[in-house]
Formats: C-alpha cells, structure tokens, sequence
C-alpha cells in the first residue's frame, strides 16, 4: 500500500463519522431484514427472498460524499496535496480509492448482519428456499455496490465540494425526482445510478435490467463521474 492511500485510509476511518455510518449501515440491514421477512407477509419467490438480503447503496454515497466534501469544508485538501508533493488528482485518486476500501468494509459487515438474521426468518417461508448460490450472489452485488456508491460519492463530493449542498442534493433527487422519474419510465429509471444499485443489490427486482446490467450501469456512471472529478481538480484551486 502506497504511503499516499495509507494516509487518505487513516483519514476516512479515524473520524467519527466512520462509525457512524457503519451503526447506520447495520441498522438498515436489520431494518430492512425486519420489514420483509416479518412484516410482508408470506415471501414464496426467491426473487422476494433475495429483497431481505439487500442493502442501502445510497448510504454508502452519501459517505463518499460526506467525507470526500469535507476536505474542503474543512481545508484538509490543500494541506494533504502539499504534504503529499503529488499532483492534485494523484491525491483525489488515492481519496477515492481510500473510500472504495471503507465502501468494501461497510459492505462486509451489512451483508453479514443481512445474511445472518434474514436466513433463519426466511427458513419458515413457503417456496423455494435460497441456496448457497443465490446468498452468495446478493452478497457479491451488495458489495460491487457499496463499493461503486462510495467512489461515485467521493467523486461527486470532490466536484461539489460542500457536504450540506451534496447531502440535500442527493436526498432531493433519491426521495424526490427518482419516483417521479419512476412513474413515466422503469426502464429510465433503472439506468440511472440510483435505479442500477437499486437492482444490483437485489433493493428491486422484476425490473428491465438483469443484475449483471446493472453492475455494468453503475460501473459506467462511477468511472464517467471519476474521470471528470480527477479533471477537475487539476485545474481548480484548493483553497
């Protein structure tokens, strides 16, 4: 590991809101389990089973963006570059790729805290149980997804730069202009970063994408995303 990742992954996991979002990841993971397994009513397709396994990609955006905004809401950017006498996208690359580390941690564990209370819910349920295959293909979706959020997100919070600007941003469009966009399209929807994690992490299904589709929708927005935030701060002023 390159000096340069080793200090950015320090930065991401010694502040508080590290913690934070990993109780919050978890919280939703039984959450979500709850709402499902318990209180849906009788699950009788794997497909419906799957959804109990599922993550909150969004919350592994917001942590990107939380943490990569505020390097510049608290002027560690500039400090870090000079410290660091790489280029300023080398440093915003070994950032993102810092959170693509923590994204993998997070995921790890909500897939763990999924998987092991939803399959024994799951077990009582009518139809086909899930195999082996089919809980290791959501929790292999679950993490190509909360790795990709996390880089769109700290890519996204290196080009808007304010953490409270990215967060309304963000919940605005998730909770607001997605379910608009929904009800005129799915398949609209479904190309979108939200909709493409939404079916990779199993959140949805039935859709117009199959899961391998997806990942390669949200793998397209995350690299476009980076690429744009890497040029960006080449040629913006840190301070």
């Amino acid at each position: 590991m390159s000096p340069l990742l080793r200090g950015e992954l320090i930065k991401t996991t010694t502040t508080r809101t590290f913690p934070g979002f990993a109780l919050g990841c978890a919280a939703f993971a039984v959450l979500n389990v709850l709402v499902i397994a318990v209180g849906s009513g009788e699950l009788d397709e794997v497909a419906e089973k799957e959804e109990a396994l599922a993550a909150l990609p969004v919350l592994l955006l917001l942590w990107g963006l939380v943490g990569a905004a505020g390097e510049y809401r608290h002027r560690t950017a500039a400090p870090a570059a000079l410290v660091a006498r790489r280029g300023r996208g080398a440093v915003l690359s070994a950032r993102i790729a810092a959170y693509a580390l923590t994204g993998l941690l997070l995921g790890t564990l909500t897939t763990l805290v999924s998987v092991g209370l939803a399959l024994p819910l799951l077990s009582g349920h009518p139809g086909p149980g899930l195999t082996v295959a089919d809980v290791r293909a959501v929790a292999a979706g679950n993490l190509v997804a909360f790795v990709l959020s996390a880089i769109l997100g700290a890519a996204l919070g290196a080009l808007i730069r304010s953490p409270v600007l990215g967060v309304v941003v963000l919940l605005i469009v998730n909770f607001a202009v997605v379910p608009l966009l929904s009800g005129v399209s799915e398949a609209m929807v479904n190309l979108t970063p939200f909709g493409a994690a939404g079916v990779l992490s199993r959140m949805t299904h039935h859709t117009t994408l199959t899961v391998a589709e997806a990942g390669w929708v949200l793998a397209a927005w995350t690299a476009a995303v980076v690429l744009v935030a890497v040029a960006a701060e080449r040629r913006r002023d840190l301070a």
